[in-house]
């Protein structure tokens, strides 16, 4: 996964983040905690890294599981 094709997922809590990596993972999408940039946010200290092309896909899988979304950058 390059980071210039890359988009990253925030979340208001650590417990959502943990929570959507689950989801997503079991659904065989591809995905990978890491630190917030700091120039994004400072709420929350971890976020999911995905491919720039699944952000449109995951958006409603994670609603779907109830997995409230703070915001979503390209990263």
């Amino acid at each position: 996964m390059s980071a210039d094709a890359c988009s990253v997922i925030l979340f208001h809590t650590s417990n959502h983040a943990f929570r959507a990596e689950k989801v997503l993972k079991e659904r065989g999408l591809s995905c990978k905690l890491v630190p917030v940039p700091r120039h994004l946010s400072s709420e929350c200290g971890v976020c999911l890294r995905i491919e720039r092309e699944l952000l449109d896909s995951v958006k409603p899988v994670l609603l779907a599981a109830h997995v409230e979304i703070a915001a979503a950058h390209d990263a």
